[in-house]
């Protein structure tokens, strides 16, 4: 690589982008070190217990080689894709960023970003290591665009004190659950209720419960747009049944939709089941109050499929070629040897090396997150879903919240949807 510095420091130009940005990354960027022969300035909104891993594979990264420095800026997560964009916008920002798999189409349309298979082959990284679910999420037009880090997705977490106190925890360890039917899920809820008084039953992420309702709208099949994408296709007795299940669960508190912080409810032992994410196994099993198993989500609306997404990284077009060649570096780092740590901290690494590795399936609970991998449904690709996904977070929380009709909400919603699918 040429030898080269960054002419403008990443502070002073946070400053010029973005307000307010000077004071947050004195508080979360990597520390310095001595000049190297390139500086990359990595962009990512993860916190809490996954923002130690990450400062970790940067930190090994950087003291593994003297040629490329990552210095990190780590942006809140609801603030991060309106800065970015902003920051890609301006033609001034990151020179590798953390996208959503689904979050792709827009800046790949927009010429935003550039596609890395001239870039991996020189660099020596080969996409044939990534799962082939994950290249697709991130293949336009015969190009990479990105390179994905995990798949992640919910998976079922229980307390077993809870279940053992209610008789509901079989000799394996496992819930009781004797039909995989919404009844009978819902009858296994009422067992705890009237068994262990002062739970929760189950917590449900009524936060982001547009998560929640699609795990078990695409366990029952249901799609939410035309194969075309010309039209909304979520008004449908799939999607109503499914929101019945859940307003009955706050109807009989079987779940308390008032729970603005279910996964700390869950944490808590304040509640039996919880549909969390893999990103919180760490978290959860490291509480030594708790006796906690997991599971793949319950087929209780007839298959195996759910909600899923996928963490990547991508290079912005107006990184120069020297630092994007530096880019390429530390991305291919991160996937080929930091996603071992990553692995731990709850996402299943997109490297199939390290996903299929001993190592990694000896790790807590892993062959269950590999099963259940295996069954995620992608969002469509689409440069409108960041709106789409908007306007179904929203009117989805106003269903539930209100205790509105399915049938009328969700007429509402797919109104709303068709109006964004047309402009």
């Amino acid at each position: 690589m040429k030898n080269m510095y960054r002419m403008i420091p990443i502070m002073l130009l946070c400053q010029f982008l973005l307000s307010g940005c000077a004071d947050l990354s004195f508080e979360n960027q990597s520390p310095q070190v001595s000049p190297v022969t390139v500086e990359v300035s990595f962009w990512n909104p993860f916190g809490g217990g996954e923002g130690e891993f990450v400062e970790k594979i940067i930190k090994d990264y950087n003291a593994s080689q003297g040629e490329v420095f990552v210095k990190q800026l780590r942006l809140e997560s609801n603030e991060y894709y309106a800065r970015l964009s902003t920051a890609l916008s301006f033609g001034k920002g990151p020179d590798v960023a953390v996208v959503h798999a689904d979050r792709l189409s827009p800046f790949i349309k927009a010429k935003q970003i550039v596609p890395l298979n001239a870039l991996a082959e020189q660099g020596g990284f080969e996409f044939n290591k990534i799962s082939e679910q994950n290249l697709q999420s991130v293949s336009y037009g015969g190009q990479y665009y990105a390179v994905p880090l995990d798949t992640h997705f919910h998976m079922l977490y229980y307390n077993k004190d809870i279940l053992a106190k209610a008789g509901l925890l079989t000799p394996e360890g496992t819930p009781k659950l004797e039909e995989n039917t919404p009844e009978g899920f819902i009858r296994l809820l009422r067992q705890i209720a009237a068994r262990v008084p002062g739970v929760q039953p189950m917590a449900v992420n009524t936060p982001y419960f547009q998560e929640s309702f699609l795990d078990l709208y695409y366990e029952s099949g249901g799609e939410l747009f035309s194969h075309d994408m010309k039209k909304a296709s979520i008004y449908n007795e799939k999607s109503v049944r499914v929101l019945t299940f859940y307003q009955q669960l706050f109807e009989e508190g079987l779940s308390d939709l008032n729970d603005n912080t279910p996964w700390d409810s869950f944490y808590n032992g304040q509640a039996g089941l919880w549909f969390g994410g893999v990103w919180e196994a760490g978290h959860h099993l490291s509480n030594n109050a708790l006796d906690i198993g997991i599971i793949p989500l319950p087929p209780i609306f007839g298959s195996s499929a759910h909600w899923g997404s996928s963490h990547t990284l991508v290079i912005p077009a107006y990184v120069s070629e020297e630092e994007q060649e530096g880019a390429m570096n530390f991305m291919k780092y991160f996937s080929e040897v930091g996603g071992e740590i990553w692995g731990e901290a709850g996402h299943v690494p997109a490297n199939l090396d390290i996903a299929e590795s001993r190592a990694y399936r000896e790790l807590p609970y892993r062959d269950r997150f590999i099963q259940s991998r295996d069954q995620v449904k992608f969002a469509p690709k689409t440069d409108k879903y960041a709106a789409l996904f908007t306007a179904m977070s929203e009117e989805l929380q106003n269903i539930v919240r209100n205790r509105i009709q399915p049938e009328a909400g969700l007429k509402v919603l797919e109104k709303s949807l068709n109006q964004i699918l047309a402009n």
